[in-house]
């Protein structure tokens, strides 16, 4: 393990890359940082301070996936994903540019995770007896109560 130096980014376990499951690390060098002025209120400390980051990934030149998980993360992250292919991610939740750098990343692996996980296709069940009953029920009432509504018309 080598030990980063000033302003370099490593991860929780020390290493120079993202954690996203136990078979997925993305290195750094994959990943861009962009730092800029930060919105709303902060007096003046916000303008002269770039603690806003954006983190950039570029899923198809991504070495490190393969092509199912690049289409994967395309498909179900699609309304992330800007026409270049490019996954951007914006922080300004505090006030440090480091801050806001290790929320981008915690949020990246997040994101990540959530669209590379496979789903379990959903086993068809048959609605049981006692809830098309009810269902039938409900809908004669309701039928009855509208009977009821028109009718004879107002009496005064």
């Amino acid at each position: 393990m080598t030990v980063p130096r000033d302003g370099e980014d490593t991860n929780l376990d020390g290493e120079r890359a993202i954690h996203i499951n136990e078979r997925l690390s993305i290195p750094l060098d994959e990943v861009e940082f962009t730092a800029s002025r930060s919105s709303g209120p902060g007096g003046q400390h916000v303008n002269k301070v770039a603690s806003r980051v954006t983190l950039q990934f570029d899923v198809g030149a991504s070495p490190t996936l393969d092509d199912e998980q690049k289409s994967r993360i395309r498909r179900r992250l699609a309304t992330r994903i800007n026409r270049e292919g490019i996954l951007k991610l914006h922080v300004q939740l505090h006030r440090s540019q480091s801050a806001n750098r290790r929320v981008a990343q915690e949020r990246f692996a997040a994101i990540l995770e959530e669209a590379l996980r496979r789903r379990r296709p959903r086993k068809r069940t048959r609605p049981t007896k006692a809830s098309r009953e009810r269902r039938l029920n409900t809908k004669r009432r309701r039928s009855e109560v509208k009977r009821t509504r028109s009718g004879s018309g107002h009496e005064d």
